[in-house]
């Protein structure tokens, strides 16, 4: 991510990669990721279970034996591009009747019948949490079987896998603490994707993190689909039935950021998604403590309407939004703020809209992702709430919401100019090989001459311009 504007419709792309395996069986995958962090994160999982198998990555599916799309479901849209893609892959079976296409992820529960019967455009299709059985589901359609897996489990988290870095800088690397979600958004699909929450344990990820660190990496990511409720128990107990002993021998998220931290000073953290219901003092506390966790917090809001949080079932209201927000700047001043954005969702007014308008005028986040309401199949919305908004009028409140948060961003990134930024160098600028790029501990993308400066340096930049979205400067 960078200190940009975003609107999801127009950044769902897919990502192929390519690695070598360690032994080879000159069979070859090519794998494309579309979505969020943890589909990315997931296609290193499937490509560390494939190598282990033999197979290498090819950046070219003319060249595959194996197509894999890890596909997303959370909007409209990302599912007509993966159905677009597989077209393109239909085609190229017509010169290669061996080729094998699967579906992995969000979409395949869903429409595993429609791609595997009705449209054949695939051989096979696995869900999230049954990426080990990848060998054998190969094998399947290799003799000719449709091969399918979509279920979902109460204890799966990888944690005995290494994921392969796919098209790493070598810099930044990203770790799922957990998987799945208990929160009933009524506008999400990810429950019913992604299955019931889990937290992994906490030394795997530890050691995953120290591994990734001493083979040169200087930034983890941990992921979940919120952060903020990790707690590992071990046993698979659930928080709701937890008694007060076990809940003091519990590892929560502050703690495990804490854990990971005191790695090497050198090691930055950083973490997403959290969730405003959840997060608590502890975490911002332990945020403020230690240099290398980065004061940025990706905080989606989806409304500024209590009317419509409640409806969308968020758990909180604007004024609990507002005061986590005081907390951040109170404990973390100067934090970089993120959040995501729906407009127009169901029965949504002009009122609605507006409150909106007056919190993101209210807060000034750095940078927000934002999009329109797409209902989705399965979901309380889509059972209990008429989509009644107009295309129409979601889109020219979109626009608004994208206007505003440009000119929010401009501010946000100008109170960078005539400061001294700690960046860590990711590569080159995408402008110039001349010049370096990295980001600050806010997240915000720092752009400077390479000098003598390599990725993975960490530099100090006193910035003396700035677009939108970048800070310009001169290393000192």
């Amino acid at each position: 991510m960078n200190s940009e504007t975003k609107i999801i419709d127009e950044k769902l792309q897919g990502t192929p990669f390519m690695v070598d395996s360690k032994n080879s069986t000159n069979k070859k995958l090519f794998l494309e990721s579309y979505g969020c962090q943890m589909n990315f994160a997931d296609s290193e999982i499937v490509a560390s279970i494939l190598m282990d198998k033999g197979y290498s990555t090819t950046d070219k599916f003319e060249d595959a034996d194996v197509i894999f799309l890890n596909t997303c479901a959370i909007r409209e849209n990302a599912e007509l591009r993966v159905r677009n893609r597989l077209n393109d892959f239909k085609k190229a079976k017509k010169n290669n009747p061996k080729l094998l296409v699967g579906v992995l992820g969000c979409m395949a529960e869903r429409l595993k019948s429609q791609f595997l019967e009705q449209e054949k455009l695939v051989d096979i299709v696995v869900g999230p949490d049954a990426y080990r059985d990848l060998p054998g589901l190969i094998e399947e359609a290799e003799d000719g079987h449709k091969a399918i897996n979509v279920i979902l489990s109460k204890e799966e988290t990888y944690a005995d896998l290494t994921p392969v870095r796919l098209g790493s800088n070598g810099v930044n690397a990203y770790i799922s603490i957990m998987r799945g979600c208990d929160n009933m958004c009524s506008f999400c699909v990810v429950p019913f994707t992604r299955g019931r929450e889990r937290s992994r344990d906490p030394e795997s990820i530890v050691a995953e993190a120290k591994d990734l660190f001493e083979k040169g990496y200087r930034e983890v990511t941990l992921l979940g689909q919120n952060v903020d409720s990790y707690l590992y128990t071990g046993g698979g107990l659930k928080k709701e039935t937890l008694t007060e002993e076990q809940k003091a021998s519990a590892v929560s998220f502050a703690q495990l950021l804490e854990r990971v931290a005191l790695i090497d000073p050198l090691l930055r953290v950083r973490y997403s998604t959290s969730h405003p219901k959840d997060m608590t003092d502890d975490v911002l506390e332990m945020v403020a403590k230690y240099h290398n966790i980065c004061n940025y917090i990706h905080l989606p809001v989806q409304s500024g309407s209590s009317r419509i949080l409640e409806m969308m079932n968020r758990g909180y209201t604007r004024e609990w939004y507002l005061e986590r927000m005081a907390a951040i700047n109170r404990i973390i001043p100067g934090c970089g703020i993120s959040t995501d954005i729906i407009t127009g969702f169901c029965s949504e007014t002009e009122e609605d809209h507006q409150q909106t308008i007056s919190l993101m005028k209210s807060i000034q986040f750095d940078y927000a992702y934002m999009f329109s309401y797409s209902e989705r199949p399965k979901t309380l919305a889509e059972r209990k709430y008429p989509d009644d908004v107009t295309a129409e009028v979601k889109s020219r409140r979109l626009a608004e919401i994208v206007e505003l948060q440009r000119t929010n961003s401009g501010i946000k990134t100008a109170l960078g100019l005539g400061k001294v930024h700690e960046v860590l160098v990711e590569g080159f600028s995408k402008k110039s090989d001349d010049m370096l790029m990295g980001r600050n501990p806010q997240n915000t993308v720092v752009v400077f001459p390479k000098g003598n400066y390599k990725k993975g340096d960490y530099v100090n930049v006193m910035v003396t311009k700035c677009t939108t979205s970048t800070l310009i400067g001169e290393a000192v």
